[in-house]
């Protein structure tokens, strides 16, 4: 048995070694997506599939990569694990996520020169690739089965004893409309695995394998008892909220409402989402694996977001699905835009605990990824592209403090918005405007986060494509706060031909079209006559809310 402080040198260790892991990812992507904007995530598993060590990355895949290694040991067989082998795997049912993020992941095995070589664990990462062969470049607002959404792989060998499978090379490079970045991705994740396997393997040679696995025990008991006695400190019940998504971008006049129940006995806790809409027509569905991991996102939240990620987490977490319905969709369900309810139920968990946990829940955010998307041909190059990019928007405010402005949304984490000066760079459009949104932070005792005003002109003829949501449930305010502003999207504002438009697919615009995107802000906490003057003042001086707007504060 390992000493304590030996047991939290190998948890830092683990943790390190899966921050290396993703900064080999970060640095050897070909595509802006993952080095610019750090669409992706990794993980350093044991040989029984749980966590030793997450990076920093998207929440939303929080422990759900494992759920790759696991379903392929359940479809192929413990020993289908070799030395050397590096698997490739998208499928949404398994996943949970859309077709575009793809998961990579390998067998590690020691280096002792023994005749039957030793399973130590798994490295794994998922990343996002900029297209999948999609009825559309990049990927389809409009999509309506998974079979429109691109290829779709189950647990596929890409390199078999550390040589690389040509074919299933060939059949995505034959399949995607950028093979040659495509692949560089891929090759980037594989080198991302082989820096786990590295790290892992010295590790284990410094200390020792059954230390290792008397470290990640005491690790794991650590981490579930203080989640015990977090969640034990909430008082039992049941406690409900719910909301509406939009629509599902087909059928437009039809909102979808999101019902979560969570219930608390002792130190358990279960979220129940079983009550909330069918699967729908439209891409806004997802895999159940990827509804849990919301779940736990909401959970790690509220009860465990001092402590690290692993295979000790989520014990006392049960999450409760509906096969069929929108989180735990089946075949032929669109899944393209999979993350809209589930960043709108982790505001609802947080909104029913409200009044059990007062000190410690936000106030709602702006809540969705928010996609704006072009594609068309660069006439500097004559080069086909696909310009992708989540945008930022106002933080809910708490009993402490005001809500972030200019933020990623919850389920992105480490996500970043892409950067103007390569924007511009490397597609044919211009950034006029990129600032403060003002006013849309909701009014509060403590004011709800603002979100962003970035205003584009097309440099050349290209399509548009828009998924953005939260306008018929906007982000609301707790205990007195006002909402925040809902978001708006406006294609040549100003004009005789002004459109307001949220969510569309390949519209074709010309060059000099503007389009100008406003994300919402987040919702208030507490009354608004209960702020400071002086720190209304400064928010006026600042220029985050005008001085008309000033009046919603005050006695």
């Amino acid at each position: 048995m390992p000493n304590p402080i030996e047991t939290e040198i190998i948890r830092c260790a683990l943790l390190q070694a899966a921050e290396d892991m993703n900064t080999t990812l970060i640095r050897s992507a070909y595509t802006p997506t993952i080095y610019e904007a750090k669409d992706c995530a990794v993980a350093l598993l044991d040989r029984e599939h749980r966590v030793l060590g997450q990076s920093s990355g998207l929440p939303i895949f929080l422990g759900n990569l494992e759920e790759c290694t696991r379903a392929t040991e359940r479809l192929y067989g413990r020993d289908v694990w070799q030395p050397g082998d590096v698997w490739v795997l998208n499928d949404s049912y398994i996943g949970g996520s859309h077709l575009n993020d793809v998961t990579i992941y390998a067998p590690i095995f020691n280096d002792s020169g023994e005749s039957e070589p030793q399973l130590l664990g798994f490295a794994a990462s998922r990343a996002h690739w900029i297209d999948m062969g999609s009825k559309d470049p990049g990927g389809s607002m409009d999509s309506t089965s998974i079979y429109q959404e691109g290829l779709r792989l189950g647990p596929v060998l890409v390199e078999k004893g550390g040589q690389p499978c040509r074919d299933v090379l060939e059949l995505i490079s034959r399949n995607v409309r950028f093979p040659e970045p495509t692949l560089g991705d891929l090759r980037a994740q594989i080198a991302c695995s082989r820096i786990g396997a590295a790290r892992l393997r010295e590790i284990v040679e410094r200390w020792g394998l059954d230390t290792i696995d008397a470290a990640s025990a005491e690790i794991f008991e650590q981490t579930a008892t203080l989640e015990r006695n977090a969640i034990a400190a909430i008082p039992d019940g049941i406690y409900c909220a719910e909301g509406l998504l939009d629509n599902d971008g087909i059928v437009l006049d039809v909102p979808l409402p999101v019902r979560v129940a969570v219930a608390v006995s002792g130190d358990q806790i279960s979220i129940d989402l079983s009550d909330s809409a069918d699967q729908t027509l439209g891409p806004v569905n997802c895999g159940a694996a990827q509804a849990v991991s919301a779940c736990r996102v909401a959970y790690k939240l509220l009860v465990s977001g001092d402590i690290p990620l692993n295979g000790g987490s989520f014990g006392p977490l049960d999450v409760v699905l509906r096969e069929g319905s929108m989180f735990a969709a089946v075949e032929p369900a669109a899944c393209q835009y999979y993350y809209s309810h589930l960043g709108l139920l982790i505001d609802l968990v947080i909104k029913a605990l409200a009044e059990a946990l007062p000190l410690r829940v936000a106030a709602a955010s702006y809540g969705d990824s928010l996609i704006t998307q072009f594609t068309g041909v660069d006439p500097r190059t004559d080069k086909a592209f696909v310009s992708q990019e989540a945008t930022v928007g106002g933080w809910g405010a708490w009993h402490d403090s005001d809500g972030e402005s200019c933020l990623i949304n919850n389920v992105n984490g480490s996500l970043r918005d892409m950067p103007v000066e390569v924007l511009e760079t490397l597609f044919p459009v211009r950034v006029n405007h990129y600032g403060i949104r003002q006013d849309s932070g909701g009014a509060g005792k403590h004011r709800g986060g603002n979100g962003v005003i970035r205003e584009y002109t097309f440099e050349a003829e290209q399509h548009l494509s828009l998924w953005w949501e939260r306008s018929k449930t906007p982000a609301w305010g707790l205990f007195g706060g006002k909402p925040g502003l809902p978001p708006q999207v406006l294609l040549n504002p100003g004009t005789a031909s002004e459109q307001s438009i949220l969510k569309a697919n390949a519209v074709s615009v010309r060059k000099g079209d503007v389009l100008r995107c406003e994300s919402g802000g987040g919702g208030g906490y507490g009354v608004p006559n209960e702020r400071d003057q002086a720190s209304v003042d400064l928010d006026v001086a600042q220029g985050l809310i005008s001085a008309e707007s000033s009046a919603r504060y005050g006695a």
